[in-house]
C-alpha cells in the first residue's frame, strides 16, 4: 500500500534515467508545485469547448439522476407500504439508508479513479446503479428494497463524488466556479423534480414504475458514458499515481546500491571484474527503471506510458487522513456538511407541513418544493459565476497572483441574508400563512444557501491540487452523514417545537456555518501554507 505523502518538492529522491517507450518513461526529480499543469499527452485542459461541454452535460445528467433517486419514491411510499405490508419505520429506512450509503463508497471510487481513470469508475458504478434499480422495481419484500436501495446509493455515489474532480481535469481555476455552478444545479434539480415525477408515475402506473423510470434514465447515461465520454484522468497530475512512481524509483535506487556493494566486494577480493548489470530485478519489480550512478532524467512526462499499477498500490486512507489533518479542509468540510444537512431537512419537513396543515397531495407538495429547487439552481448558477468574477477581480488587485481562499470572498453577499430568510421561512410555516409566502421563502433559502455552497465546492478543489477526486469524495461523505443525521432528528424536533422553533434553530446553525467559512477565508491561507511547509520538512527529513 502506498501512503500518500505530498510530493510537490521531492528534492532528495534519486535521479532516474529511463528509456522512452518503457512502462515508466519518466520520473520527476522534482514534481511541479502546480501539478495540475504538468505536461501530459492530449491535455484535457486544451480540449475544445464542444468536448468539454459534452462531458459537463453527461456528468451533470448522471448527477441529476443520482439526486432524483433520493426522493422520487416519496409519493409512492403509501403504495409500497400497502403492497409489501410493511410499517412506516421500515419505509423510512429506504430513504435513510440511501442517503447514508451514498456518501461513503465515494472514497473507494475516488481511490480507484486515481489508478484506473474516471471512465472506468463511471461505467462500473452506473452499471451497478442500473442493475440495483431494476431489482428494486421487481422486489417482493421490504428487505430486498432496502438492500437494493443501498446498492443504488453505492452506484450513484461515484457521480456525486468525483464529477467535480472531472471538471477540475478539464477546466482552469478561473472558470471552475461557473462550471461547478452549472454542474451542481443538476443534482439540485433532481430532488426538486423527484416528488412531481414520483407523484405522476405512482398515480398513473403504480410504485414500481418509479424505479423502472430511474433504470431507463440511468441506462441512457451509461450508454453515453461508454460511447461519448472520453477519460479526463492523467496520471502525471495525480499525487496518488506520482507516489507510486516515487516508490518504484526508490526501489530501483536501492537495487543499484545493492549491486554497487556486490561489485565492490568482488574488487576487494581480487575477483575478475564483472560488468555491472543494469538490474537483476524484474521489470515488474522496478517498473523498468534504469538507474544511472550519476543519473539524470531523459524523458518528458508526456512520454510516460501506462504503469503496471493495481488497486493494491493505493490505500485510500492515507490521502483521506492527509486531507482531514489540514485545518482549512476540515473547517470548510464542516461548513459544507451543515449546508447540505439544512437542504435535506427543509425538503423533508416541508412535505409533512404541507400534508398535515394544508391538506396537499403528493403532486401539490412536489410543485411547492419545486420553488426550493428553482432557488437552489439559481443560487448554484449565479453563485458559481460570481465566484469566478470575484476571484478574477481579487487576482488583478493582487498583481496577477491568486490563491484558493480568494474565491470564498464571493460568499459574503449571501451570508447577510441567509439566516433572516431561513427564520422568515420558519414563521410563515408556523403561522400557516398563504402558501405563496412559503414558496417565496423556500426560493430565497435555496438561492442563498446554494450560493455559498457553490463557492465552497470550487474552493476545496482549488485548495487541494492533485487530490481533487479525494477531497470531493470526502466532501460527499461529510454532507451525506450530516444529511442523514438531520433527517433522523428533524421530525422529532419539528413535533416538539414546531417549524418556528426548528428553523429558527437552523438560522443559528447557518450563522455557525458562516463563521466557519469566514475563518477559512481569512485564515485558511496561513493554515494551508503551514501544513505544506510541514510536509516539505517531513520529506526532507524522513527519519
Amino acid at each position: 500500500m502506498v501512503s500518500e505523502e505530498g510530493t510537490r518538492h521531492i528534492q532528495n529522491s534519486p535521479h532516474i534515467a529511463v528509456e522512452v517507450g518503457s512502462p515508466v518513461a519518466a520520473f520527476y526529480n522534482e514534481i511541479k508545485t502546480d501539478i495540475e499543469h504538468a505536461t501530459v499527452e492530449d491535455d484535457p485542459l486544451r480540449w475544445g469547448n464542444a468536448r468539454k461541454t459534452a462531458i459537463l452535460i453527461i456528468v451533470s445528467a448522471g448527477s441529476m439522476i443520482a439526486g432524483l433517486a433520493v426522493n422520487i419514491q416519496n409519493p409512492a411510499n403509501a403504495q409500497i407500504e400497502s403492497d409489501l405490508r410493511v410499517s412506516t419505520s421500515e419505509i423510512s429506512w429506504t430513504l435513510s439508508v440511501f442517503i447514508l450509503v451514498q456518501g461513503v463508497p465515494g472514497l473507494i471510487w475516488s481511490a480507484i479513479s486515481e489508478i484506473k481513470g474516471r471512465k472506468f469508475v463511471y461505467v462500473s458504478s452506473v452499471a451497478l446503479f442500473v442493475v440495483a434499480s431494476a431489482i428494486v422495481a421487481v422486489s417482493k419484500t421490504i428487505g430486498m428494497v432496502i438492500g437494493m436501495r443501498a446498492l443504488q446509493a453505492a452506484g450513484s455515489s461515484a457521480l456525486m463524488s468525483i464529477a467535480a474532480a472531472t471538471l477540475a481535469d478539464i477546466y482552469e481555476p478561473h472558470e471552475r466556479g461557473t462550471k461547478m455552478g452549472i454542474y451542481y444545479s443538476a443534482p439540485l434539480l433532481g430532488p426538486a423534480l423527484g416528488p412531481i415525477l414520483g407523484g405522476v408515475l405512482t398515480q398513473g402506473l403504480g410504485w414500481r414504475s418509479v424505479f423502472w423510470f430511474i433504470t431507463i434514465c440511468a441506462g441512457v447515461v451509461l450508454l453515453a458514458l461508454v460511447f461519448l465520454f472520453k477519460d479526463t484522468f492523467r496520471k502525471e497530475r495525480s499525487l496518488a499515481y506520482q507516489n507510486v512512481l516515487q516508490i518504484r524509483a526508490r526501489e530501483g535506487e536501492l537495487q543499484r546500491q545493492h549491486l554497487d556493494k556486490i561489485s565492490h566486494t568482488f574488487s576487494a577480493t581480487d575477483k575478475p571484474a564483472q560488468p555491472k548489470p543494469e538490474s537483476t530485478a524484474s521489470p515488474q519489480q522496478t517498473g523498468d527503471l534504469n538507474v544511472e550512478a550519476n543519473g539524470h532524467t531523459v524523458a518528458s512526462a508526456s512520454s510516460m506510458k501506462d504503469v503496471n499499477v493495481s488497486l493494491a498500490d493505493v490505500n485510500p486512507f492515507p490521502p483521506l487522513l492527509k486531507i482531514l489533518t489540514r485545518l482549512n479542509n476540515l473547517t470548510i468540510l464542516f461548513a459544507s456538511g451543515l449546508i447540505f444537512a439544512f437542504s435535506y431537512s427543509i425538503s423533508y419537513t416541508c412535505s409533512r407541513t404541507l400534508s398535515e396543515h394544508y391538506g396537499y397531495d403528493a403532486l401539490q407538495i412536489g410543485l411547492v418544493l419545486l420553488s426550493y429547487g428553482i432557488g437552489s439552481m439559481c443560487g448554484s448558477l449565479l453563485g458559481g459565476r460570481w465566484s469566478d468574477r470575484t476571484l478574477a477581480t481579487l487576482k488583478q488587485e493582487n498583481g496577477g497572483k491568486s490563491y484558493a481562499e480568494m474565491r470564498l470572498s464571493s460568499t459574503r453577499p449571501a451570508m447577510w441574508f441567509l439566516p433572516p430568510a431561513i427564520i422568515g421561512y420558519a414563521w410563515v410555516c408556523e403561522k400557516h400563512v398563504h402558501v405563496a409566502a412559503i414558496c417565496i421563502m423556500l426560493c430565497l433559502s435555496g438561492l442563498l444557501s446554494t450560493w455559498v455552497y457553490a463557492s465552497t465546492l470550487a474552493y476545496i478543489v482549488d485548495a487541494n491540487p492533485g487530490r481533487s477526486s479525494t477531497i470531493v469524495a470526502t466532501n460527499s461523505a461529510f454532507r451525506c452523514v450530516f444529511a442523514f443525521v438531520a433527517i433522523e432528528v428533524a421530525i422529532p424536533i419539528q413535533v416538539a417545537i414546531g417549524d418556528g422553533g426548528l428553523y429558527t434553530l437552523w438560522g443559528g446553525i447557518m450563522i455557525i456555518m458562516e463563521v466557519l467559512t469566514l475563518a477559512v477565508l481569512y485564515k485558511g491561507k496561513r493554515w494551508r501554507e503551514a501544513c505544506e511547509e510541514k510536509d516539505s520538512e517531513n520529506r526532507s527529513n524522513p527519519d
